[in-house]
């Protein structure tokens, strides 16, 4: 599919891409415009990393209606009807979809990833920057476990091959709704000491993991920020006249603009260090401001789940389901469905500096300098 020469392209225009994407997905090449994808994260990013993790507490999204739209109606342990955002960026990128969950990856499944193609995917529904956030896999171990593979590529092939492939990878981060989520539940009415305090410290420790990811060898970044929380089904629920929580939504947005000044320094400190942030809260927050633009009808309720805006429970086997999936903007009580990915997606690939910054993740993937 061809683009404009600028690699940028206009919300109003989206829609009649997206149309195009759709009828020209199946007869992409799968050809890797990257060596491999490597994605870190929580259940925005996840892909059934927690499918192999035992324990009452872990978030799990591998039983059904989870996975109705994805290819044999199967539940993979994304939170989602189909595939999710990672899934559609990885196809521009090339790919089928998103490398494997890391601890999948056995036997037949490692010969191409330990020879630097391909990539893993180490999110981990419920996890967050913060060590104390969640009961999964912290960011931090994602961090590790990527070192292990590294390593295990290291001496599969040469190290200057490993370093080579490594440096053109793409690295996608997708975290941070989840510390927020639980500062929030301890502290609904913060102040404005409070909020600024919690979010220094936040970004402080994503920017340390984003440095061992450096030293490990990774260049090109795309970070994903977080979207309007305080509106999915969830959060509505719990206000009272269904309106978004706005603390939520303003913590997010602080942390985006702390991401955002946090990468640029980077840029300027780390040598050959790129990055590209796409905004899921830009895109959002335009389909909430102008759904029918989009061909969304429905973005308050989510499309599976229970109680007030389907909103109250997690998307399980016994909830309600809608049928018109595509026209909901969420799939369960905090994450969107199939179609509202796609757009996203291709927002965050190929859109203009409202949806990704200050390069589109196509450009990230095009820089050979």
């Amino acid at each position: 599919m061809a683009f404009p020469v600028n690699n940028r392209i206009p919300f109003v225009s989206i829609l009649f891409l997206f149309i195009l994407v759709s009828l020209g997905a199946g007869c992409r090449a799968q050809i890797g415009r990257v060596p491999a994808i490597y994605v870190f994260g929580d259940s925005t990013a996840h892909v059934g990393n927690n499918n192999y993790l035992t324990g009452s507490g872990v978030a799990k999204a591998n039983f059904p209606h989870n996975g109705i739209d994805f290819p044999s109606r199967r539940p993979t342990g994304r939170f989602s009807n189909g595939y999710n955002g990672i899934d559609f960026l990885a196809m521009h990128m090339g790919f089928k979809r998103s490398p494997p969950p890391s601890l999948s990856i056995t036997g037949k499944s490692s010969i191409q990833i330990l020879r630097g193609s391909r990539g893993a995917n180490f999110a981990s529904a419920g996890s967050g920057i913060l060590d104390t956030t969640g009961s999964t896999i912290t960011l931090r171990k994602q961090v590790e476990l990527f070192a292990s593979i590294k390593s295990n590529i290291t001496a599969r092939i040469t190290s200057e091959a490993a370093n080579d492939a490594i440096s053109k990878s793409i690295f996608i981060l997708s975290t941070g709704g989840n510390d927020i989520f639980a500062f929030f539940s301890r502290n609904n009415t913060p102040t404005s000491n409070d909020k600024a305090s919690f979010i220094g410290s936040l970004v402080w420790e994503f920017k340390g993991h984003v440095e061992e990811l450096y030293n490990l060898g990774a260049r090109k970044f795309g970070v994903v920020d977080v979207p309007p929380i305080g509106c999915c089904p969830y959060p509505r629920s719990l206000n009272p006249l269904g309106g978004c929580i706005d603390t939520l939504n303003e913590l997010a947005q602080s942390f985006n603009q702390a991401v955002k000044d946090m990468m640029h320094g980077l840029s300027y400190t780390l040598g050959g260090f790129k990055y590209s942030i796409g905004s899921s809260y830009a895109v959002v927050q335009n389909i909430i401001k102008d759904p029918n633009a989009l061909g969304i009808k429905e973005i308050k309720t989510a499309c599976c789940g229970s109680g007030k805006f389907n909103g109250q429970s997690s998307c399980m086997p016994n909830s309600t389901i809608c049928s018109n999936r595509h026209e909901f903007l969420f799939w369960d009580m905090l994450h969107p469905t199939h179609s509202t990915s796609k757009l996203a997606a291709l927002a965050i690939y190929s859109g203009s500096q409202q949806f990704a910054s200050p390069i589109n993740f196509m450009q990230l993937v095009e820089d050979q300098s």
